[in-house]
């Protein structure tokens, strides 16, 4: 998603508050100061993954990229805006678009995954879902989709979905779009909104959270974050045409082993490899003062 970034200012009430109601009981503040002594520590987050750029390709710059998958050797990609979605079929070393597929006007293009010999691209507020001969690019059919479609890729059963903004990733049946189960992404109990292009990778959903250098990687099974991949510094802020070129766009190449990202409006792709960071030193345990 999509063509800027939304924002809602919400406007809080402040009430005075009279100095008589600053008085506290003496043993209220006891109890306070108990419950902050022997409180368990909470536990800090995990640190997020970093990364190391294996290799660098050339990328369509007027992409606005919104899915991305490789398949077979090429990449795949579907590029948003009114007027501008496409289907495409790219080479990885030299970024050439070796087959395109024009999207109608009407469409605001989206995520993107393969299934079996198809490939299935999801549309903004349209509703529609569009599905693709593999080989040809041929429109096969259309399905209806109630929400607005963001990211799309695929487990072996399923369609997975992510849409609206929201924090719920819906799985679907391929052959109708039928609903099978929903989860709600949460990262220590907070969900995770914004959720935009997706990657079934190793057992795990890869989310490319919108306007964010994060990647989640989340469980299928739970919808709880399992960890961060942070990509902040991927492309220096001198080669950003916009501010609307954001990280967007997760690819794995499962021959290979090989995991390509890139952004909306980028000039490059890049290969890379996650680094996980350096373990903690041992905490001191808590001891409570007697």
């Amino acid at each position: 998603m999509h063509m800027t970034q939304q924002s809602s200012l919400t406007n809080h009430n402040q009430n005075t508050v009279a100095p008589h109601c600053l008085k506290i009981p003496l043993r209220i503040l006891l109890s306070f100061a108990v419950l902050f002594l022997f409180a368990a520590p909470v536990a800090p987050a995990q640190p997020a993954d970093s990364y190391q750029i294996i290799h660098t390709y050339p990328h369509d710059a007027h992409a606005f990229t919104q899915g991305l998958i490789f398949l077979d050797g090429h990449l795949y990609e579907s590029t948003g805006q009114y007027g501008q979605s496409s289907l495409r079929m790219e080479d990885l070393e030299t970024g050439s678009i070796l087959q395109l597929h024009d999207v109608p006007a009407k469409y605001f293009a989206e995520g993107l995954t393969d299934w079996g010999s198809t490939l299935v691209q999801l549309t903004w507020k349209e509703h529609q879902v569009l599905v693709y001969d593999r080989l040809s690019f041929h429109l096969l059919r259309t399905l209806p989709y109630p929400g607005e479609g963001w990211g799309l890729t695929h487990d072996d059963k399923s369609l997975i979905v992510s849409a609206d903004g929201s924090a719920t990733l819906h799985f679907l049946d391929p052959a109708t779009l039928r609903e099978l189960r929903q989860v709600t992404v949460k990262d220590h109990g907070k969900p995770i909104t914004q959720l935009n292009e997706l990657e079934f990778i190793h057992g795990q959903v890869y989310a490319n959270i919108w306007y964010s250098d994060r990647i989640a990687r989340i469980s299928p099974i739970t919808g709880k974050v399992l960890g961060w991949i942070d990509l902040s510094g991927l492309l220096p802020a001198a080669e950003k045409s916009s501010s609307g070129a954001v990280l967007n766009g997760i690819a794995y190449d499962q021959v290979h082993d090989r995991l390509f990202v890139t952004g909306k409006l980028w000039p490059k792709l890049y290969e890379i490899k996650i680094v996980l960071p350096s373990p903690r030193p041992a905490s001191t345990p808590f001891k409570p003062i007697h």
